[in-house]
């Protein structure tokens, strides 16, 4: 059984917290009351417990919307550990992720970044896409990822030693991210990793059930349909359809929607612009709810 440390963030008053600037938010906003939903497709839950007790960053590799972020989400629960999420894009800098100083009436002060502000309290910082950060702003986590477990914020003069319960977290798509770029090795090698594929179909038909609010044969062809579309992945298409994108096709059949609008809505049109792909996508759908 895991004994979690003291939170500091939780217990200090935001203006009190010390090396923090005035507008700092507690973590404990930060903590995921509710049991978030999640079927296991193998063995990651004890993997990810196990990388957590022994507070190794971790890497989870997979496609669009196989359910990483979510499973993320259910350890932090499942762990009691607030959970800190940052959706990286190619403006994502160091200063995001780690804090700068502000200014406002007050004067100057500094303020945390979400990195930071995770290692100060224990939380898990959990960087979504990472590779999609720029390379010196990936850099910048690399001594929180090995026996230093250490930030440095240079502008302030301070080392920030990351807190006993602290996790980083990273995910990525490695299938799309390879032909536009990709994490370096000495980044990569910093993790343990879990590659997470979509679910079994037995599964994915009851993760539709439960988060699209439809019956099981509307969920079958669903998951029938994105079959067929994965196998178009490298033909004519980049990803095929994931279960995210089946949980929003039952999600609008639940709310009225007739199941061909709503596949061409959820499944079809988000991933191609093709014409003759549109159309061969089109066909798939029909051929199960014609």
């Amino acid at each position: 059984m895991l004994v979690a440390a003291p939170d500091i963030a939780d217990q200090i008053a935001p203006d009190k917290a010390p090396g923090i600037g005035a507008d700092h938010v507690s973590v404990a906003q930060y903590r995921i009351a509710d049991e978030p939903y999640y079927l296991p497709v193998r063995d990651e839950i004890a993997q990810f417990q196990a990388a957590y007790a022994a507070r190794l960053p971790l890497m989870l590799k997979g496609p669009t919307g196989c359910g990483k972020t979510r499973f993320v989400e259910h350890m932090a629960w499942r762990l009691g550990r607030p959970l800190v999420t940052v959706s990286c894009n190619e403006d994502t800098t160091a200063s995001d992720l780690i804090g700068r100083f502000l200014i406002d009436a007050r004067g100057t002060y500094w303020q945390d970044g979400p990195l930071t502000l995770a290692a100060r309290a224990g939380a898990i910082c959990y960087l979504d896409e990472v590779v999609e950060a720029r390379q010196d702003t990936v850099v910048a986590i690399h001594p929180l990822t090995d026996a230093r477990r250490s930030l440095s914020l240079d502008r302030k003069n301070e080392l920030v030693q990351a807190h006993p319960d602290f996790q980083l977290v990273i995910s990525y798509n490695p299938g799309y991210q390879r032909m536009l770029k990709d994490l370096k090795q000495s980044t990569k090698q910093r993790f343990v990793a879990i590659d997470f594929h979509y679910p079994a179909p037995d599964v994915e038909i009851d993760i539709v059930m439960h988060e699209g609010g439809v019956a099981r044969d509307i969920a079958t062809h669903l998951v029938g349909i994105a079959g067929k579309m994965r196998n178009l992945k490298g033909h004519g298409l980049d990803e095929g359809a994931s279960t995210r994108l089946l949980v929003y096709a039952a999600t609008l059949i639940a709310k009225g929607i007739a199941p061909i609008a709503a596949c061409s809505m959820a499944l079809v049109q988000p991933i191609s612009d093709d014409p003759d792909m549109l159309e061969a996508l089109n066909s798939v759908v029909t051929s199960f709810f014609g």
